[in-house]
């Protein structure tokens, strides 16, 4: 029996075939292998890009607040109790409205009026916030005496605030003391200014 060998020029135009094949399946698969990276290049941009913009609105509302508010809401969200971050607004009461006495703490009739007020805000607003209460004192006495007296007036305003219905685990408390005065400490009513304590109210 004769076996004939293949023509000389049909191996050729197999191979070109089969190549041919082969080349565009490999074409095909880096086409859908790029495209899925290019949709997870964009993917990963735009979330830098939502987080590159949050960063930016969250340095734009630091930039507006005072040092002490600025400070109540970095720590309450390093603590993880703000699910958003926000600053909503703050409350003083200071000699001019809740008479906190020169070295006392204990709230006045006045004081405890506006903080049922205040209370009665936090309840019509049905928000879940989280509220920093600051302690501050005059730079009468020494410095550790200011600093345990600004807690004790934080403390006071945070049990009361409590008795009228608001949770403990909603409320923290801060001593600054007399290093964060808002007025002069060589005047009366300088000093009457920095005798007081900040509710920053956060969400």
């Amino acid at each position: 029996m004769n076996v004939t060998a293949p023509k000389s020029w049909i191996l050729p135009e197999m191979l070109v075939a089969a190549l041919g094949v082969t080349g565009c399946d490999t074409h095909e698969y880096v086409d859908k292998n790029v495209a899925a990276v290019d949709t997870k290049i964009q993917s990963t941009q735009s979330e830098a890009d939502q987080q590159k913009q949050a960063l930016a609105d969250h340095d734009a509302r630091l930039a507006g607040l005072d040092r002490t508010s600025r400070e109540a809401l970095e720590r309450a969200m390093a603590a993880g109790k703000l699910a958003e971050g926000k600053f909503l607004y703050s409350m003083v009461l200071q000699d001019d409205g809740v008479k906190f006495n020169s070295a006392k703490y204990k709230l006045t009739p006045e004081g405890e009026a506006r903080l049922n007020d205040f209370v009665s805000k936090l309840k019509a607003d049905n928000k879940n916030v989280y509220l920093e209460i600051q302690g501050h004192t005059n730079a009468m006495g020494a410095p550790g005496y200011n600093e345990k007296l600004g807690e004790e007036r934080a403390e006071a305003v945070r049990m009361f605030l409590n008795q009228q219905g608001v949770a403990l685990n909603r409320i923290g408390t801060i001593s600054y003391g007399e290093t964060a005065p808002v007025a002069s400490n060589k005047t009366r009513v300088g000093r009457a200014e920095n005798r007081r304590v900040l509710i920053v109210v956060l969400a």
